[in-house]
């Protein structure tokens, strides 16, 4: 190929950003690797958010409004209708047909975001429409997926990747756990997947007297389902073994300001409250323990780093990605978990001691070089569909 591939880039985050942020450090990798990204994003604006692509577009943002995310609404927190749907989708068309991607590239879909699947289909379909080559059309998924309320949603995964993807990314590594062990019909979509590795940034060496130097973080990624893990973590601090070390507490812009005042206010001497920094890598290479929930995200980062870190998965709704990746993480040695039904100050400071108890060399049990990967097969992968 001498010019470089086109790719469009479709992601939708509906209560954390660990989606956006994903797909944030894919563009990036993408980009490197040799392509020109355009990325959609139909999520809440982040602050301080690193998009890394050519071009990022921002369709009118919708949101979940709880853990279930059976109700979406609008900017203004009004229920979205069939009139918004049907603009937002002619919004992403146009996008389609303005950029006319070598790769359409769709973040979780299908197996997830069926909210949204009245905008996700017409592109998929509009790709499919193009002259030959068409755009080469890829799923990109995590290594765990959450169990379906509904069996016959994996009967619409199957059919919906068998009828519309060429490919699908698996940011994860089989040696750790393999998407089987979370969606049982792996082998009848087998020929069309590809395993990248964990997605993360390349780790940020220590620096000495750097941000983040000697403190312990909490964080909180999007900071919409964060208030046990962060008042049990806040409880911790005078019971555990860095009483005396600086806490600095990064509460995400998806909590309400009311309630992120009401931390800053009420936190203990010692205990820095803010909002979720950019810097946030840096902070974790050069602090001495990181308490954080499970994300996917935040987790790569901190084993990217070789951090002393302690989790709290996040549970709520049908939640269960997070618990399952921490607690074969804890098998492994690599971090320390605090389980759900046991999110207390007292057991979240006998984590930090079983922490710093472990070895200075911590190892990283998992594949980490999937945003690399990904780009490699993705170059592949178009290189075969233009000679096919």
């Amino acid at each position: 190929m001498t010019a470089r591939p086109k790719m469009l880039f479709y992601v939708q985050h509906l209560l954390g950003i660990g989606h956006l942020m994903r797909a944030g450090t894919l563009s990036r990798a993408l980009e490197a690797r040799g392509f020109e990204v355009t990325l959609v994003s139909g999520g809440t604006h982040v602050p301080g958010f690193h998009h890394g692509a050519t071009r990022f577009v921002q369709l009118p943002p919708t949101r979940a409004t709880d853990k279930f995310f059976k109700v979406l609404v609008d900017e203004h927190d009004k229920i979205i209708d069939e009139a918004w749907k049907s603009d937002r989708t002619a919004r992403l068309l146009a996008i389609e047909e303005e950029v006319r991607p070598d790769i359409v590239l769709i973040e979780l879909y299908p197996f997830g975001r069926r909210q949204m699947r009245f905008e996700i289909e017409p592109l998929i379909e509009a790709a499919h429409a193009r002259p030959t080559p068409r755009p080469l059309v890829v799923s990109s998924v995590r290594d765990i997926l959450v169990e379906p309320g509904k069996p016959e949603r994996i009967d619409e995964m199957v059919d919906r990747v068998r009828r519309f993807f060429d490919l699908v990314l698996i940011h994860g590594d089989p040696e750790f756990i393999s998407f089987e062990e979370t969606f049982p019909r792996m082998g009848e979509i087998a020929d069309v997947t590809g395993y990248t590795g964990y997605v993360a940034d390349q780790a940020l060496p220590c620096e000495v007297d750097g941000p983040g130097t000697g403190e312990v973080i909490i964080s909180t990624g999007g900071g919409a389902v964060s208030d046990d893990m962060l008042q049990a973590a806040i409880d911790s601090r005078t019971l555990s073994p860095l009483a005396d070390a600086p806490w600095r507490v990064l509460i995400g812009h998806n909590l309400p300001e009311d309630d992120f005042n009401a931390y800053r206010a009420s936190a203990p001497a010692g205990i820095t409250v803010e909002r979720s920094r950019p810097d946030f890598p840096r902070l974790i290479a050069n602090c001495r323990l990181s308490i954080s929930q499970g994300g996917y995200n935040t987790v790569m980062e901190v084993l990217a780093a070789r951090a002393r870190a302690v989790c709290i998965p996040y549970a709520g709704g049908l939640e269960s990605e997070q618990t399952l990746r921490c607690d074969l993480l804890a098998r492994k040695g690599a971090i320390e978990v605090v389980g759900p039904g046991n999110v207390t100050g007292p057991s979240v400071a006998a984590a930090i001691a079983r922490a710093l108890d472990r070895p200075d060399d911590i190892s990283v049990p998992v594949d980490m070089s999937g945003a690399q990967k990904s780009g490699d097969l993705l170059m592949s992968a178009l290189e075969r569909h233009r000679q096919a």
